[in-house]
């Protein structure tokens, strides 16, 4: 059974926590965390990454968080690469859809059964 692997960008620690666990223990994933588009883009040089998670307010420098999906998608590489935006903003996840994004989930829906069923059709092995 091959792990999935997910890249959680630019969370703090508690909010990294949180989502690393529910990934853990709903889809037995492997969470690697970056913080910026440097390290991200490195990340995903080094990394098979199945799906991409970027904060909407990056914690280092509480920049936007779309500047870093919208490289990814500029890409050729990882233009096909499953990317959601964490955010609570439902205007928020339709610009993230609208530069490429895939519908995400904000961190007071990290647990509900539709961020289960969002990330299921990404991350289901078998």
């Amino acid at each position: 059974m091959n792990q999935r692997r997910v890249l959680d960008v630019g969370n703090c620690g508690p909010d990294h926590s949180s989502i690393r666990r529910m990934l853990t223990t709903n889809f037995g994933a492997q969470v690697l965390q970056t913080h910026g588009l440097d390290d991200t883009l490195a990340a995903l040089q080094k990394n098979t990454i199945d799906l991409v998670l970027i904060n909407r307010k990056l914690d280092n420098d509480y920049s936007d968080g779309t500047v870093i999906l919208e490289q990814i998608k500029s890409k050729p590489e990882y233009s096909d690469l499953p990317v959601m935006l964490i955010t609570n903003y439902a205007e928020h996840q339709a610009q993230a859809v609208t530069l490429g994004a895939l519908p995400g989930f904000g961190k007071l829906e990290i647990n509900s059964p539709e961020t289960r069923a969002k990330l299921a059709s990404i991350l289901k092995v078998g």
